[in-house]
């Protein structure tokens, strides 16, 4: 829909989302949440393993305030599309939706005044599971290229990964690259570790104060003995998948999950609610009409509010009441 080689926002506060693997539901769960929780926030840094539905995501959040998703591409995606589309418009963000953006590896952006660097890429390391060319792509490989040209573009206060970084700072995925839980082969390992190794050299490179990443299906962070910073947000379902990052600090806070549950479900009965007063208002109109009779402006504003529940029933009563009596007049009759 459209395609720019330069990004500048002013947020100042945004949302940054790890892996949500094609999870619509999990996506309508964040944005009935998202009003209550950060009603500021116009746009979601999204660190890959996307793979989301444009037309549906797009009517998931039309009744938020984001206007804007970029995403950070991670190896799960369908690559063979992608990297056609990429290759029409060579290092340009490319928009596919009303608010999808998907990012070219890499994508320099500024937000808040802040030096943003994204580099999307990572390795299958369940790559033996899959079918080449059908789920899983070489395409997905942060390259050389990648890397010289990440570098080549200078310092940066935040880089967006969807790899992490070898040596990372962050206990719980060092824990599971050390334990290898899953008994994945050496052969796969490999190519992680190669993939982690691009990402370091990039990180040490242009020495962020922060870098998010996904991949690992783990919410945890870390710091470096230099004071670099690394946030490894979870996947969809998971606590720690979405948080919100002030661009002027580069400090990240991240709401738990029952709480995005609570509010997502407040939404809902908020939304059961409206329904069942815009069905008390339209019987009500339809009586009148059957009557003979017309609602008048006031009656529609007063409607309206009620079915946005901007004032209840007792407080519309009490309007009309007080809008609608008059005193008796001084002399009339039956007055003193």
């Amino acid at each position: 829909m459209e395609h720019v080689d330069h990004i500048e926002l002013p947020d100042q506060r945004v949302a940054v989302c790890g892996d949500w693997h094609r999870n619509l539901g999990w996506a309508r769960m964040l944005s009935r949440a998202l009003p209550f929780l950060a009603p500021d926030v116009r746009t979601v840094l999204h660190l890959g393993d996307w793979q989301m539905p444009p037309t549906e995501t797009d009517e998931a959040f039309s009744e938020t305030s984001i206007e804007r998703i970029y995403v950070t591409l991670g190896n799960h995606e369908p690559w063979d599309k992608v990297t056609k589309l990429q290759n029409q418009y060579p290092g340009e963000a490319i928009r596919v939706s009303e608010i999808i953006w998907l990012l070219p590896r890499p994508m320099r952006m500024t937000i808040g005044g802040r030096r943003v660097l994204s580099l999307g890429g990572a390795a299958s390391i369940d790559r033996q599971s899959r079918i080449e060319g059908s789920t899983w792509f070489p395409e997905e490989a942060v390259t050389d290229h990648h890397v010289a040209e990440a570098i080549a573009g200078g310092p940066s206060d935040l880089m967006l990964t969807h790899e992490g970084p070898a040596g990372t700072p962050v206990h719980p995925v060092r824990e599971i690259l050390r334990t290898n839980p899953h008994g994945w082969p050496a052969e796969a390992l490999e190519a992680s570790a190669a993939s982690r190794a691009r990402i370091t050299a990039v990180w040490d490179a242009v020495r962020p104060e922060l870098l998010a990443h996904g991949h690992m299906h783990v919410a945890a962070g870390g710091r470096t003995e230099d004071g670099r910073r690394v946030a490894s947000l979870g996947r969809d379902g998971q606590n720690g998948n979405i948080g919100f990052l002030d661009m002027n600090t580069l400090r990240m806070t991240v709401p738990h999950l029952s709480i995005i549950r609570g509010y997502a479900e407040q939404w809902e009965d908020e939304r059961v609610e409206r329904e069942r007063r815009a069905v008390s208002v339209v019987k009500s109109m339809d009586s009148m009409a059957v009557d003979g009779l017309a609602p008048s402006p006031e009656a529609l504003h007063d409607a309206q509010d009620y079915v946005d529940g901007r004032r209840t029933l007792d407080e519309l009563t009490e309007d009309v009441v007080r809008r609608h009596t008059r005193l008796p007049e001084k002399g009339a009759e039956g007055t003193p």
